[in-house]
């Protein structure tokens, strides 16, 4: 599987400082699905030359690595921004995808697919002016699937959310139906930031799955593994599919009751959906 499809299909992508060289291999290793090496939020502005350096010089090594490489650039409209863009075209080779963090513009996002000779992007919706325009950047030119930035949302909305998030329920349902429309690769949700706490990771990567998202960020190796397990469908949802599936052929297409329950082609759609979820989980990394 090449790694432009990998990182469409990828449930855990790991963030890591572009300025860390020391972590690089570390990040790859941890059995993420892709890895992010940021040149934005976890680099200091005094930083971004060295990091943008740093990657350079191990980039020939990482491609030994079996994982998807992702960079996060600066917002384009930066000086810092700019001169990401002009390092990055000449690297080669070109990474699997360019994250693009305060995505506000398609123009800008087809800008940055075409200025990078048609790379893949992953747009981070973080602002009031992102959701606004969520349709047209949805579309935009090289878009592979749209990430959901909460934290930064929240800083520029002053929103505030209980633990749940309810409050941000309209932004994810409005980059699920983004997504949809445009056949996108399933959708990315924030990170978690609470390192250590594996129940609210697991409880924020099933809310993920109810809007039908494919992956989440991450921001240390330790959630990955728990993350990857929270995504894959339970053993009762498991059997369940089979179930349906096996009834569904049974009646030859026909409707069917299991267990008091109608059986249609929308329940047989969301059974194969399982399904392939549990296999999304096996051949991951494949």
């Amino acid at each position: 599987m090449n790694h432009l499809k990998r990182c469409a299909q990828a449930r855990s992508l790991l963030f890591v400082p572009g300025n860390r060289p020391e972590r690089f291999q570390k990040a790859a290793r941890s059995g993420a699905d892709a890895v992010v090496l940021d040149l934005e939020d976890s680099v200091p502005a005094a930083d971004k030359a060295s990091a943008r350096a740093a990657i350079e010089r191990e980039w020939a090594l990482l491609q030994d690595c079996d994982v998807p490489w992702v960079v996060r650039i600066n917002p384009s409209d930066t000086a810092a921004g700019e001169d990401d863009l002009a390092w990055l075209k000449g690297l080669r080779p070109a990474p699997a995808a360019v994250m693009v963090p305060k995505a506000e513009s398609p123009q800008v996002l087809a800008g940055v697919h075409a200025r990078l000779d048609g790379i893949a992007t992953l747009p981070i919706i973080e602002s009031a002016a992102g959701y606004a325009a969520l349709p047209s950047l949805a579309a935009a030119a090289g878009v592979l699937r749209v990430a959901v930035g909460h934290i930064d949302f929240m800083a520029d909305t002053g929103i505030q959310c209980d633990d749940s998030e309810s409050e941000l329920a309209p932004l994810r349902f409005a980059v699920a139906i983004a997504t949809r429309l445009n056949r996108l690769a399933p959708a990315i949700d924030g990170v978690t930031v609470q390192i250590d706490d594996e129940a609210r990771l697991r409880a924020d990567a099933r809310r993920a799955l109810r809007y039908g998202f494919g992956g989440k960020l991450c921001i240390h190796p330790r959630q990955v593994a728990v993350l990857h397990q929270a995504l894959a469908p339970t053993e009762e949802e498991l059997e369940w599919a089979r179930r349906v599936i096996a009834a569904d052929a049974a009646a030859e297409g026909a409707a069917v009751q299991l267990d008091g329950h109608m059986v249609d082609l929308p329940v047989v759609l969301q059974a194969r959906r399982t399904m392939a979820r549990a296999a999304d989980s096996s051949s991951a990394g494949s």
